[in-house]
């Protein structure tokens, strides 16, 4: 089977549906890949809230662009990074080709960000500041009322209505070439291999967080324990990347990291977060602290903490918390866990429960309770009650655990999405190593790689519509 199409978009997520609507909206005849059933398209937006790291619908937050460079990459050349306060056309190709968070992405981003909402807003979505699972934050954030799944139905409805043809449970096998240029791609459908689709290619397929060889090939050891932290996550197989890899592309983002979450194991639900850990302790196998739980509000220390997690003997730790817990208004908002917190009398009982020494545990806790100070409590600010003479210590709603029950969860750490992916420019046309366009060839989403370091959390969703939409744009406008 063979098809030709203007715009070829693989996948059908927030940054694949941008890129199809706004393709189509152009004029372009498009047409989409989805690896999932129609009933479960969409990857990982469907299940996510889709925060949006914004003060309002038209402006970004205040440390938008800060996060961003604060996170560009690691032992970076100055003399490098100092070609990028030139124009861009007169960067070296060895820094347009350089795997690190580019300004120019980011001002892009941050310009985009106001009028890709307003745009999304024509399908029919509306954004709030509805109250959501961080009852303490370091910054603002909307979202759409609906979440991500909210995203995917109204965009894909939008591209239905202008004749954008969608193939289900098919997926990427290769990119189609021609003297270096990309003119399709060939796929595997449910019921038919090598179907071609020629036209220029929007790659917007997700990372690799449901692909356990390439996990293992560029984590190690540690991927053992990881999981997607939704069922969209297990649909990312990194066909993408790894085909535009072959194809010459330049690489981006941290191939070594990931953003990650901490779950509960024990749920089969979609994000069974565990952000509650702020106001107990986290112990490990042995039970004992490895961590400073409230060195500040939850949404900047999560990711650290649940990769250090991730690398823990078994990739497991454990939240103890008492009847204090109590204390902190809504606390419940924080556990999206279909599972009952493991409970007891005692901690001899709990430890028992938890299969962890119950002198280590008992141990850790009394060190823990006599380092801890009298003060005031404030559960929804930084309060600064800090234990004293404690390592590591803990900085903030340091309360003693002295009050049963007692009440504790697993958590591990989860693959939210991966770092690594393309290098693109502000076009979101994909660049090979010398920091050239390969023609017809872009990427948006997850495929395209920015992340490094802390994630700059509430801007993946916001990256996929912006950079879909512009990626579609160029490709129908014959870039």
């Amino acid at each position: 089977m063979s098809s030709q199409f203007d715009v070829v978009v693989v996948g059908c997520g927030i940054a694949g549906l941008s890129a199809a609507v706004s393709a189509a909206e152009a004029g372009a005849k498009v047409a989409v890949l989805e690896r999932a059933p129609i009933e479960e398209r969409g990857g990982n937006t469907r299940w996510t809230e889709a925060f949006m790291r914004m003060k309002n619908e038209d402006e970004v937050a205040d440390d938008f662009e800060e996060h961003f460079m604060a996170n560009a990459g690691f032992n970076l050349d100055p003399s490098l990074v100092a070609e990028t306060a030139q124009p861009y056309g007169d960067w070296s190709p060895i820094v347009k080709a350089l795997s690190f968070t580019d300004p120019e992405m980011v001002v892009t981003l941050a310009r985009e960000a106001g009028p890709t909402l307003a745009w999304l807003k024509t399908a029919g979505i509306r954004f709030s500041d509805m109250p959501t699972y961080l009852i303490t934050q370091s910054t603002t954030r909307i979202c759409p009322v609906g979440g991500g799944l909210a995203l995917v139905e109204a965009l894909a409805e939008q591209a239905e209505q202008r004749g954008v043809t969608f193939f289900y449970e098919t997926t990427l096998e290769d990119l189609l070439l021609d003297a270096g240029a990309v003119t399709g791609i060939r796929a595997n459908g449910k019921t038919q291999r090598g179907i071609e689709l020629s036209g220029k290619v929007v790659l917007a397929c997700g990372g690799f967080e449901g692909n356990a060889e390439m996990q293992s090939l560029y984590y190690g050891e540690r991927a053992r324990y990881i999981r997607p932290v939704a069922r969209g996550g297990y649909y990312n197989r990194g066909e993408g990347i790894r085909a535009a890899l072959a194809a010459g592309a330049a690489p981006c983002g941290d191939y070594s990291d990931y953003h990650a979450q901490p779950i509960d194991p024990r749920s089969g639900q979609s994000e069974p977060i565990v952000f509650v850990f702020p106001y107990g302790i986290l112990v490990d196998s042995q039970g004992k602290r490895f961590v400073d739980e409230a060195s500040y509000t939850v949404d900047a220390i999560y990711e650290n903490i649940a990769r250090l997690i991730n690398k823990l003997p078994g990739g497991t730790a454990y939240l103890i918390c008492d009847s204090q817990l109590d204390r902190v208004p809504n606390w419940q908002r924080t556990v999206r866990s279909d599972q009952e917190p493991v409970t007891a009398d005692s901690l001899e009982e709990l430890a028992g429960k938890l299969a962890i020494p119950a002198d280590s545990l008992a141990a850790t806790v009394e060190a823990f309770n006599a380092a801890t100070v009298d003060g005031p409590f404030k559960p929804l600010e930084l309060d600064g009650l800090a234990t004293r003479d404690l390592t590591p210590p803990k900085s903030n709603w340091g309360l003693p655990l002295n009050s049963p029950p007692y009440r504790a969860w697993p958590v591990i750490s989860a693959n939210c999405f991966t770092f690594g992916g393309l290098r693109c420019n502000t076009n979101a046309q994909v660049l090979d190593h010398d920091g050239r366009p390969i023609p017809s060839l872009y990427a948006a989403g997850e495929t395209m790689g920015l992340y490094y370091g802390r994630y700059t959390g509430a801007t993946s969703v916001l990256r996929g519509a912006v950079y879909g939409r512009i990626a579609g744009q160029h490709a129908a406008q014959g870039g």
